[in-house]
């Protein structure tokens, strides 16, 4: 499969962009376990207009996780153009346009899943993109704003029309937030529509290989969109593969590969983020990749009082020689709202 020039997979799987979450270190992680392409987290246009350092750190792209799309988020024509040449300046492999994000203080400005309720609008911000730069243009979106404007029929053809690439559907509208059970019927029919030729890719409630299997087989999508089921289990991505083509569950991660993950994700973490951050917000992390140990909360609690990169190896060395030979057997994957999810 191909988007553009980037060569994919034939059923390739996603790493969904997610505030706060999607940093470089978390999606070099996503890749090693079996990512095919990754998105960075949002980024505001007018940000990237103003310069603005937290908006300019999200465009850092590491060599290691190539294929990355950077996406950006906006509501006027003029500043997505602006910013979609920002963004081709820093050399990612496509640029992804966020019409899905339902969060109140970025629908209120008019963007994100905001655009939902005008169709024309959607339509002149993402032409104004594609004309705007020579990398391949993407949209992730939603059904509608709420169940009676839903509309992705239309929106696909109109999309596809101005020249996107390929087009990422997550299965509710704005107003469910992430309640309920994504609606998967809708994106079956759009891949289905004989006028699509794009790639569709599906995105909603995926928490298990099962699942993923069963859900490419019914509605026919090209490939799947992983979002809070990686949250502190990147190895989705390599038991989805696995099962893809074996039909037989894979392993789960042994307690050493917790641990091994942990590090890594801790020294990317502080190389990335100076001055401390990085190494404060992994306190935030420990606990989704260790969760599932009997009387793993004990040592969490110690992790998070520890100052120094040192002292954290040390205690996560002595946590993995503590559960030496305890293999956690397969869990249900919980599907949490991740905004809440790292507050400490």
């Amino acid at each position: 499969m191909n988007i553009g020039p980037i060569q994919l997979p034939n059923f390739p799987l996603l790493l969904a962009p997610m505030e706060d979450v999607s940093d470089p270190p978390f999606r070099i992680i996503c890749k090693q376990a079996g990512a095919d392409l990754l998105y960075t987290e949002f980024i505001s246009s007018e940000g990237l207009i103003r310069n603005a350092v937290k908006c300019r750190k999200k465009l850092d792209i590491l060599k290691e996780e190539r294929p990355v799309g950077i996406q950006i988020f906006g509501g006027d024509e003029d500043s997505l153009a602006m910013a979609a040449g920002i963004v081709e300046a820093t050399g990612p492999d496509l640029l992804d346009i966020n019409f899905g994000c339902p969060v109140k203080g970025i629908v209120c400005k008019g963007a994100g899943a905001g655009v939902l309720k005008d169709i024309g609008l959607m339509v002149r911000l993402t032409e104004a993109c594609v004309k705007a730069t020579k990398l391949p243009v993407t949209i992730k979106t939603r059904l509608g704003w709420d169940d009676g404007t839903i509309n992705i029929e239309e929106v696909a053809e109109r999309l596809q029309d101005v020249g996107i690439q390929a087009l990422t559907i997550h299965g509710r509208t704005r107003c469910q937030l992430y309640k309920g059970e994504a609606d998967w019927r809708l994106i079956g029919k759009v891949k289905n529509n004989p006028r699509i030729h794009i790639p569709i890719f599906g995105n909603g409630d995926i928490d298990s290989p099962q699942k993923a299997l069963d859900y490419k087989n019914r509605y026919g999508v090209d490939g799947i969109m992983i979002g809070r089921a990686a949250i502190g289990y990147p190895w989705i991505f390599r038991e989805i593969k696995h099962y893809i083509e074996t039909g037989e569950p894979h392993a789960p991660p042994t307690v050493a590969e917790r641990i091994e993950v942990c590090k890594q994700h801790l020294l990317r973490a502080s190389a990335w983020e100076s001055g401390g951050k990085g190494f404060y917000e992994m306190r935030g992390r420990y606990k989704t990749y260790l969760k599932g140990l009997p009387g793993i909360k004990e040592f969490t609690n110690q992790l998070m009082l520890i100052t120094s990169i040192e002292e954290v190896i040390e205690k996560l060395d002595e946590i993995e020689s503590y559960y030496a030979g305890y293999q956690l057997p397969h869990q249900s994957i919980e599907l949490v709202n991740y905004h809440q999810h790292f507050e400490l």
